[in-house]
Protein backbone atom coordinates (compact mmCIF):
# COMPACT_ATOMS: atom_id res chain seq x y z
CA UNK A 1 0.00 0.00 0.00
CA UNK A 2 1.55 3.11 -0.81
CA UNK A 3 0.73 5.69 1.72
CA UNK A 4 1.72 9.30 2.00
CA UNK A 5 3.96 9.99 5.06
CA UNK A 6 3.40 13.10 7.56
CA UNK A 7 5.32 16.45 6.06
CA UNK A 8 4.88 18.83 8.79
CA UNK A 9 4.30 16.22 12.25
CA UNK A 10 6.73 18.20 14.69
CA UNK A 11 6.30 21.57 13.40
CA UNK A 12 2.91 22.64 12.57
CA UNK A 13 1.78 19.71 15.16
CA UNK A 14 3.16 17.50 17.63
CA UNK A 15 5.06 14.71 16.18
CA UNK A 16 4.57 12.36 19.32
CA UNK A 17 1.23 10.69 19.05
CA UNK A 18 0.63 10.86 22.66
CA UNK A 19 1.24 14.69 23.29
CA UNK A 20 -1.09 14.97 19.37
CA UNK A 21 -3.96 13.49 20.83
CA UNK A 22 -4.23 15.10 23.65
CA UNK A 23 -3.56 18.13 22.15
CA UNK A 24 -6.02 18.09 20.08
CA UNK A 25 -8.96 16.49 22.90
CA UNK A 26 -8.18 19.58 25.00
CA UNK A 27 -9.27 21.84 22.05
CA UNK A 28 -11.97 20.02 20.99
CA UNK A 29 -13.07 19.99 24.94
CA UNK A 30 -12.07 23.14 25.21
CA UNK A 31 -14.38 24.68 22.54
CA UNK A 32 -18.05 26.46 23.90
CA UNK A 33 -21.05 23.97 23.64
CA UNK A 34 -22.81 25.05 20.47
CA UNK A 35 -26.30 24.02 19.52
CA UNK A 36 -25.86 23.89 15.85
CA UNK A 37 -27.33 20.90 14.04
CA UNK A 38 -25.15 18.38 13.04
CA UNK A 39 -22.74 19.48 10.22
CA UNK A 40 -23.15 18.55 6.81
CA UNK A 41 -19.96 21.13 5.71
CA UNK A 42 -17.41 22.84 7.80
CA UNK A 43 -14.97 25.11 7.37
CA UNK A 44 -11.74 25.12 9.35
CA UNK A 45 -8.47 27.25 9.64
CA UNK A 46 -5.07 25.28 8.97
CA UNK A 47 -2.24 27.29 10.64
CA UNK A 48 0.05 25.50 13.49
CA UNK A 49 -2.35 24.45 16.25
CA UNK A 50 -1.00 26.75 18.77
CA UNK A 51 -2.29 29.11 16.15
CA UNK A 52 -5.70 28.22 14.76
CA UNK A 53 -5.94 25.09 17.01
CA UNK A 54 -8.54 26.52 18.97
CA UNK A 55 -10.72 27.74 16.28
CA UNK A 56 -10.44 24.96 14.81
CA UNK A 57 -11.56 23.02 18.03
CA UNK A 58 -15.08 25.09 18.06
CA UNK A 59 -15.76 22.92 14.64
CA UNK A 60 -14.70 19.58 15.14
CA UNK A 61 -16.59 19.54 18.85
CA UNK A 62 -19.63 18.83 16.61
CA UNK A 63 -18.55 15.86 15.46
CA UNK A 64 -18.17 14.07 18.61
CA UNK A 65 -21.64 12.75 18.71
CA UNK A 66 -21.44 11.85 14.85
CA UNK A 67 -18.48 9.08 15.43
CA UNK A 68 -19.75 5.71 13.76
CA UNK A 69 -22.23 7.69 11.52
CA UNK A 70 -19.62 9.95 9.21
CA UNK A 71 -17.73 7.63 7.77
CA UNK A 72 -16.36 9.88 4.75
CA UNK A 73 -14.52 12.56 4.95
CA UNK A 74 -14.42 14.53 1.32
CA UNK A 75 -11.37 17.13 2.30
CA UNK A 76 -10.62 20.21 0.43
CA UNK A 77 -7.69 22.72 0.98
CA UNK A 78 -5.50 25.07 -1.35
CA UNK A 79 -2.21 24.11 -2.71
CA UNK A 80 0.40 26.05 -1.00
CA UNK A 81 3.56 24.95 -2.65
CA UNK A 82 2.90 23.48 -6.40
CA UNK A 83 0.73 25.82 -8.91
CA UNK A 84 -1.97 22.92 -10.21
CA UNK A 85 -4.81 23.24 -12.38
CA UNK A 86 -8.03 22.34 -10.91
CA UNK A 87 -8.41 19.57 -8.28
CA UNK A 88 -5.75 16.89 -7.55
CA UNK A 89 -5.78 13.83 -5.71
CA UNK A 90 -3.00 12.10 -4.43
CA UNK A 91 -1.69 9.12 -6.15
CA UNK A 92 -1.32 7.31 -2.02
CA UNK A 93 -3.19 4.78 -1.08
CA UNK A 94 -3.67 6.17 2.32
CA UNK A 95 -2.23 9.27 4.67
CA UNK A 96 -0.57 9.14 7.90
CA UNK A 97 -0.02 10.85 10.56
CA UNK A 98 1.49 10.23 14.42
CA UNK A 99 -2.39 9.02 15.09
CA UNK A 100 -2.18 6.14 12.59
CA UNK A 101 -3.18 5.64 8.70
CA UNK A 102 -6.02 6.98 7.09
CA UNK A 103 -7.32 5.32 3.87
CA UNK A 104 -7.97 7.13 1.09
CA UNK A 105 -12.02 6.49 -0.56
CA UNK A 106 -10.65 4.60 -3.89
CA UNK A 107 -14.38 4.25 -5.24
CA UNK A 108 -14.68 7.87 -4.66
CA UNK A 109 -11.71 8.45 -6.56
CA UNK A 110 -13.18 6.02 -9.67
CA UNK A 111 -16.56 8.30 -9.08
CA UNK A 112 -14.40 11.35 -10.17
CA UNK A 113 -12.85 9.31 -12.73
CA UNK A 114 -14.75 11.06 -15.70
CA UNK A 115 -14.29 14.59 -14.69
CA UNK A 116 -11.54 16.47 -16.59
CA UNK A 117 -10.60 19.09 -13.35
CA UNK A 118 -9.92 16.33 -11.57
CA UNK A 119 -6.23 14.78 -11.50
CA UNK A 120 -3.36 12.90 -9.54
CA UNK A 121 -0.82 15.24 -8.50
CA UNK A 122 1.71 13.24 -6.02
CA UNK A 123 4.01 16.24 -5.92
CA UNK A 124 1.55 19.12 -4.92
CA UNK A 125 0.20 16.71 -1.90
CA UNK A 126 3.89 15.27 -0.47
CA UNK A 127 4.77 19.26 1.81
CA UNK A 128 1.53 20.13 1.48
CA UNK A 129 0.11 21.35 5.08
CA UNK A 130 -3.17 22.51 4.33
CA UNK A 131 -5.10 18.89 4.15
CA UNK A 132 -2.48 17.29 6.93
CA UNK A 133 -3.53 19.22 9.69
CA UNK A 134 -6.80 18.29 9.87
CA UNK A 135 -6.30 14.78 10.06
CA UNK A 136 -5.56 14.41 13.80
CA UNK A 137 -8.65 16.69 14.56
CA UNK A 138 -10.98 14.00 12.32
CA UNK A 139 -8.96 11.10 13.75
CA UNK A 140 -10.04 12.44 17.19
CA UNK A 141 -13.18 13.18 16.73
CA UNK A 142 -14.31 10.33 14.02
CA UNK A 143 -12.49 7.04 14.77
CA UNK A 144 -12.13 5.32 11.87
CA UNK A 145 -13.24 7.04 8.65
CA UNK A 146 -12.40 7.13 4.80
CA UNK A 147 -10.77 10.14 3.06
CA UNK A 148 -11.59 11.90 -0.48
CA UNK A 149 -8.47 14.29 -0.07
CA UNK A 150 -8.36 17.16 -3.09
CA UNK A 151 -6.21 20.24 -2.94
CA UNK A 152 -7.61 23.35 -5.31
CA UNK A 153 -5.58 25.33 -7.46
CA UNK A 154 -6.76 27.66 -9.79
CA UNK A 155 -10.55 26.64 -10.50
CA UNK A 156 -13.53 27.87 -11.36
CA UNK A 157 -16.21 27.73 -8.71
CA UNK A 158 -18.85 25.70 -10.73
CA UNK A 159 -15.86 23.27 -11.13
CA UNK A 160 -15.59 23.06 -7.37
CA UNK A 161 -18.82 22.51 -6.76
CA UNK A 162 -19.61 20.05 -8.91
CA UNK A 163 -16.69 17.78 -7.39
CA UNK A 164 -18.36 18.68 -4.35
CA UNK A 165 -21.49 17.92 -5.30
CA UNK A 166 -20.91 14.37 -6.99
CA UNK A 167 -19.48 13.40 -3.64
CA UNK A 168 -22.25 14.69 -1.47
CA UNK A 169 -23.61 11.43 -0.64
CA UNK A 170 -26.01 11.25 3.32
CA UNK A 171 -25.30 11.24 6.89
CA UNK A 172 -22.01 9.50 6.30
CA UNK A 173 -20.17 11.94 4.30
CA UNK A 174 -18.68 15.22 5.71
CA UNK A 175 -17.42 17.58 3.19
CA UNK A 176 -14.37 19.74 5.03
CA UNK A 177 -12.97 23.04 3.74
CA UNK A 178 -9.39 24.12 5.03
CA UNK A 179 -8.63 27.31 5.00
CA UNK A 180 -7.13 30.61 6.13
CA UNK A 181 -8.53 33.96 6.32
CA UNK A 182 -6.40 37.61 5.85
CA UNK A 183 -2.61 37.30 5.93
CA UNK A 184 -0.28 39.72 7.55
CA UNK A 185 -2.39 42.63 8.32
CA UNK A 186 -2.22 44.61 11.50
CA UNK A 187 -4.60 43.28 13.97
CA UNK A 188 -7.31 45.91 13.57
CA UNK A 189 -7.51 46.17 9.50
CA UNK A 190 -7.35 42.10 9.93
CA UNK A 191 -10.89 42.01 11.63
CA UNK A 192 -12.33 44.07 9.07
CA UNK A 193 -11.52 42.43 6.32
CA UNK A 194 -12.36 39.07 8.34
CA UNK A 195 -15.45 40.22 9.40
CA UNK A 196 -16.18 41.13 5.58
CA UNK A 197 -15.81 37.85 4.84
CA UNK A 198 -17.29 35.81 7.84
CA UNK A 199 -20.79 38.29 6.08
CA UNK A 200 -19.90 36.64 2.76
CA UNK A 201 -19.82 33.33 3.82
CA UNK A 202 -23.07 33.73 6.21
CA UNK A 203 -24.86 35.04 3.30
CA UNK A 204 -23.32 31.95 0.60
CA UNK A 205 -22.27 34.92 -1.26
CA UNK A 206 -19.19 33.16 -3.12
CA UNK A 207 -18.50 36.56 -5.15
CA UNK A 208 -17.44 38.59 -2.18
CA UNK A 209 -14.45 36.69 -1.03
CA UNK A 210 -11.46 38.20 -3.80
CA UNK A 211 -8.14 37.24 -3.35
CA UNK A 212 -6.72 38.55 0.09
CA UNK A 213 -9.74 37.66 1.90
CA UNK A 214 -8.97 33.90 2.26
CA UNK A 215 -6.09 31.62 0.62
CA UNK A 216 -8.54 28.73 0.38
CA UNK A 217 -10.94 31.26 -1.15
CA UNK A 218 -11.13 29.00 -4.45
CA UNK A 219 -12.43 25.56 -2.48
CA UNK A 220 -14.35 28.42 -0.17
CA UNK A 221 -16.47 29.44 -3.22
CA UNK A 222 -17.27 26.02 -4.68
CA UNK A 223 -19.09 25.00 -0.97
CA UNK A 224 -21.22 27.98 -1.08
CA UNK A 225 -22.26 27.46 -4.37
CA UNK A 226 -22.79 23.80 -3.56
CA UNK A 227 -24.36 24.70 -0.14
CA UNK A 228 -26.77 27.32 -1.46
CA UNK A 229 -27.99 24.78 -4.38
CA UNK A 230 -28.48 21.83 -1.60
CA UNK A 231 -30.15 24.30 1.16
CA UNK A 232 -26.92 24.53 3.91
CA UNK A 233 -27.55 27.21 6.46
CA UNK A 234 -23.84 28.53 7.54
CA UNK A 235 -23.47 29.35 11.31
CA UNK A 236 -20.49 31.05 12.47
CA UNK A 237 -18.68 29.10 14.99
CA UNK A 238 -15.66 31.16 15.48
CA UNK A 239 -13.36 34.29 14.74
CA UNK A 240 -10.25 35.69 15.61
CA UNK A 241 -6.66 35.52 14.66
CA UNK A 242 -3.18 34.97 15.24
CA UNK A 243 -3.21 38.09 17.73
CA UNK A 244 -6.03 36.28 19.73
CA UNK A 245 -4.56 33.10 20.34
CA UNK A 246 -0.49 32.97 20.26
CA UNK A 247 1.03 35.83 18.36
CA UNK A 248 1.62 39.51 18.39
CA UNK A 249 -0.57 42.16 16.39
CA UNK A 250 1.37 44.01 13.94
CA UNK A 251 0.95 41.39 11.81
CA UNK A 252 -1.64 38.94 11.75
CA UNK A 253 -3.06 35.90 9.95
CA UNK A 254 -7.33 35.76 10.76
CA UNK A 255 -9.08 32.42 11.36
CA UNK A 256 -12.47 31.25 11.45
CA UNK A 257 -14.89 28.64 11.76
CA UNK A 258 -18.14 27.95 10.09
CA UNK A 259 -21.05 24.56 10.36
CA UNK A 260 -23.45 24.27 7.19
CA UNK A 261 -25.69 22.51 8.40
CA UNK A 262 -29.09 20.96 6.46
CA UNK A 263 -32.79 23.30 6.46
CA UNK A 264 -35.43 21.71 8.35
CA UNK A 265 -36.83 19.28 6.02
CA UNK A 266 -33.95 19.13 3.65
CA UNK A 267 -32.74 16.47 5.60
CA UNK A 268 -35.61 13.95 4.48
CA UNK A 269 -35.41 15.45 1.16
CA UNK A 270 -31.57 14.53 0.69
CA UNK A 271 -32.02 11.03 2.28
CA UNK A 272 -34.66 10.35 -0.42
CA UNK A 273 -32.97 11.26 -3.33
CA UNK A 274 -30.27 8.79 -2.34
CA UNK A 275 -32.76 6.38 -2.05
CA UNK A 276 -33.57 7.07 -5.66
CA UNK A 277 -30.20 7.30 -6.62
CA UNK A 278 -29.06 4.11 -4.96
CA UNK A 279 -31.93 2.16 -5.93
CA UNK A 280 -31.47 3.39 -9.80
CA UNK A 281 -27.83 2.60 -9.64
CA UNK A 282 -28.55 -1.14 -8.12
CA UNK A 283 -31.70 -1.53 -11.30
CA UNK A 284 -29.02 -0.71 -13.54
CA UNK A 285 -25.81 -2.72 -12.09
CA UNK A 286 -27.82 -5.83 -10.66
CA UNK A 287 -31.54 -6.09 -12.39
CA UNK A 288 -33.28 -6.51 -9.19
CA UNK A 289 -34.69 -4.71 -6.60
CA UNK A 290 -32.71 -3.08 -3.78
CA UNK A 291 -33.15 -4.35 -0.32
CA UNK A 292 -34.68 -1.36 2.24
CA UNK A 293 -35.54 -1.24 5.70
CA UNK A 294 -37.83 1.51 6.56
CA UNK A 295 -36.71 1.22 10.19
CA UNK A 296 -33.66 2.53 9.66
CA UNK A 297 -35.03 6.04 8.06
CA UNK A 298 -36.81 9.08 10.16
CA UNK A 299 -40.66 8.32 11.50
CA UNK A 300 -41.62 10.86 8.65
CA UNK A 301 -40.55 8.62 5.97
CA UNK A 302 -42.33 5.68 7.37
CA UNK A 303 -45.54 6.97 6.95
CA UNK A 304 -47.48 6.26 4.17
CA UNK A 305 -46.50 8.08 1.14
CA UNK A 306 -47.07 8.14 -2.67
CA UNK A 307 -44.48 9.19 -4.97
CA UNK A 308 -43.35 9.56 -8.62
CA UNK A 309 -39.73 9.05 -9.41
CA UNK A 310 -38.23 10.94 -12.96
CA UNK A 311 -35.58 9.94 -14.60
CA UNK A 312 -33.80 12.31 -17.39
CA UNK A 313 -31.03 11.92 -19.35
CA UNK A 314 -27.89 15.23 -19.45
CA UNK A 315 -29.92 16.33 -22.40
CA UNK A 316 -32.85 16.70 -20.05
CA UNK A 317 -34.57 13.99 -22.70
CA UNK A 318 -37.20 11.19 -20.62
CA UNK A 319 -35.79 8.16 -19.82
CA UNK A 320 -38.18 7.14 -17.51
CA UNK A 321 -41.21 8.05 -14.84
CA UNK A 322 -43.29 5.81 -12.84
CA UNK A 323 -45.17 6.83 -9.75
CA UNK A 324 -48.14 5.71 -7.68
CA UNK A 325 -50.84 7.33 -6.74
CA UNK A 326 -52.11 5.37 -2.87
CA UNK A 327 -50.08 6.35 -0.32
CA UNK A 328 -50.74 2.46 0.57
CA UNK A 329 -46.86 2.08 1.62
CA UNK A 330 -43.91 3.69 3.88
CA UNK A 331 -42.79 6.53 1.49
CA UNK A 332 -39.45 5.37 1.25
CA UNK A 333 -40.48 2.56 0.03
CA UNK A 334 -42.56 3.84 -2.34
CA UNK A 335 -39.49 6.11 -3.92
CA UNK A 336 -37.36 3.02 -3.50
CA UNK A 337 -39.72 0.90 -5.66
CA UNK A 338 -40.66 3.78 -8.11
CA UNK A 339 -36.77 4.33 -8.67
CA UNK A 340 -36.51 0.67 -9.61
CA UNK A 341 -39.67 0.36 -11.60
CA UNK A 342 -38.31 3.96 -13.78
CA UNK A 343 -35.28 2.64 -14.45
CA UNK A 344 -36.30 -0.79 -15.95
CA UNK A 345 -40.07 -1.18 -15.98
CA UNK A 346 -41.12 2.22 -17.74
CA UNK A 347 -43.04 0.75 -21.38
CA UNK A 348 -41.93 3.64 -23.49
CA UNK A 349 -38.04 3.07 -22.62
CA UNK A 350 -35.79 0.33 -22.94
CA UNK A 351 -33.83 -1.09 -19.26
CA UNK A 352 -31.79 1.74 -18.25
CA UNK A 353 -27.98 0.32 -18.41
CA UNK A 354 -25.02 1.23 -16.36
CA UNK A 355 -23.29 2.79 -18.79
CA UNK A 356 -26.23 5.41 -18.78
CA UNK A 357 -25.71 6.83 -14.83
CA UNK A 358 -23.34 9.14 -15.41
CA UNK A 359 -25.28 12.35 -15.88
CA UNK A 360 -28.56 10.68 -15.38
CA UNK A 361 -30.74 13.50 -13.54
CA UNK A 362 -33.22 12.05 -10.81
CA UNK A 363 -36.24 13.45 -9.78
CA UNK A 364 -38.91 12.67 -7.02
CA UNK A 365 -42.32 14.07 -6.46
CA UNK A 366 -43.46 13.64 -3.56
CA UNK A 367 -47.54 13.79 -3.91
CA UNK A 368 -50.18 15.43 -1.30
CA UNK A 369 -53.48 13.40 -0.83
CA UNK A 370 -55.65 13.49 -3.51
CA UNK A 371 -58.97 15.60 -3.41
CA UNK A 372 -62.00 15.37 -5.48
CA UNK A 373 -62.86 18.45 -7.90
CA UNK A 374 -66.17 18.99 -7.91
CA UNK A 375 -67.19 19.41 -11.77
CA UNK A 376 -69.63 19.01 -13.58
CA UNK A 377 -68.18 19.62 -16.81
CA UNK A 378 -65.22 20.04 -18.85
CA UNK A 379 -65.55 23.60 -19.23
CA UNK A 380 -65.88 23.71 -15.33
CA UNK A 381 -63.26 21.69 -14.25
CA UNK A 382 -60.91 23.46 -16.90
CA UNK A 383 -62.21 26.94 -14.78
CA UNK A 384 -61.17 25.21 -11.52
CA UNK A 385 -57.74 24.24 -12.38
CA UNK A 386 -55.12 26.06 -11.05
CA UNK A 387 -52.02 26.39 -13.62
CA UNK A 388 -48.71 25.38 -12.84
CA UNK A 389 -50.11 23.79 -9.14
CA UNK A 390 -52.60 21.44 -9.83
CA UNK A 391 -51.59 17.25 -10.35
CA UNK A 392 -54.38 16.20 -12.34
CA UNK A 393 -55.75 12.67 -12.05
CA UNK A 394 -59.40 12.14 -14.68
CA UNK A 395 -61.07 8.55 -14.64
CA UNK A 396 -63.81 7.39 -16.41
CA UNK A 397 -64.76 3.31 -15.59
CA UNK A 398 -61.67 1.53 -16.77
CA UNK A 399 -59.81 4.66 -18.40
CA UNK A 400 -57.35 6.68 -16.47
CA UNK A 401 -54.59 8.86 -16.32
CA UNK A 402 -52.60 11.79 -14.46
CA UNK A 403 -50.25 14.43 -15.21
CA UNK A 404 -47.84 15.68 -12.46
CA UNK A 405 -47.97 19.41 -11.88
CA UNK A 406 -44.87 19.83 -14.37
CA UNK A 407 -46.38 19.23 -17.18
CA UNK A 408 -47.88 22.68 -17.13
CA UNK A 409 -44.50 23.89 -18.06
CA UNK A 410 -45.25 22.26 -21.66
CA UNK A 411 -49.36 22.60 -21.31
CA UNK A 412 -49.80 25.60 -19.86
CA UNK A 413 -53.48 26.26 -21.18
CA UNK A 414 -55.91 24.30 -18.38
CA UNK A 415 -57.79 23.09 -21.73
CA UNK A 416 -54.77 21.56 -23.51
CA UNK A 417 -53.56 20.76 -20.33
CA UNK A 418 -57.04 18.62 -19.34
CA UNK A 419 -57.25 17.31 -23.53
CA UNK A 420 -53.63 16.20 -22.95
CA UNK A 421 -54.37 14.00 -20.17
CA UNK A 422 -57.89 12.29 -21.60
CA UNK A 423 -55.73 11.58 -24.91
CA UNK A 424 -52.84 9.98 -22.15
CA UNK A 425 -56.45 8.16 -20.86
CA UNK A 426 -57.01 6.59 -24.40
CA UNK A 427 -60.46 9.24 -24.70
CA UNK A 428 -60.75 11.84 -26.99
CA UNK A 429 -59.60 15.14 -25.71
CA UNK A 430 -63.19 16.77 -25.45
CA UNK A 431 -64.08 14.06 -23.52
CA UNK A 432 -66.97 14.68 -21.03
CA UNK A 433 -69.51 12.09 -19.28
CA UNK A 434 -71.51 11.79 -16.12
CA UNK A 435 -69.59 9.42 -14.64
CA UNK A 436 -66.05 11.36 -15.14
CA UNK A 437 -64.03 12.06 -12.17
CA UNK A 438 -61.51 13.99 -11.72
CA UNK A 439 -58.43 14.59 -8.12
CA UNK A 440 -56.19 17.24 -8.32
CA UNK A 441 -53.06 17.16 -5.97
CA UNK A 442 -49.85 18.98 -5.55
CA UNK A 443 -46.36 17.69 -4.98
CA UNK A 444 -43.15 18.66 -3.44
CA UNK A 445 -40.21 18.36 -5.94
CA UNK A 446 -36.97 16.65 -4.86
CA UNK A 447 -33.87 16.90 -6.92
Amino acid sequence: MHVREPAVAGAFYPASAKALERLVRDFIEAAPRDPSPPPKALIVPHAGYVYSGPVAGSAYSLLTPLRGTIRRVVLLGPAHRVAIHGLAMPAADALRTPLGVVPVDLEAREQLSDLPQVTTNEAAHADEHSLEVQLPFLQVALGSFQLVPLLVGQARDEEVAEVIERLWGGPETLIVVSSDLSHYLPYDQAQQMDAATCQAIEALNPEALGEQTACGRVPVRGLLRAADRCGLVPHTLDLRSSGDTAGPRDEVVGYGAWSFAEAEGISEDRALLEVARRAVEHAARDGDEMPLDPEAFAEALRRPGACFVTLRQSDKQLRGCIGNLEADRPLVLSVASNAHRAALHDPRFPPLREAELPGLEIHVSVLSVREPIPARSLTELVQLLRPGIDGLVLEDGSCHATFLPDVWSDLPEPSRFVGALWKKAGLPEDHWSPKARAWRYTTHGIG
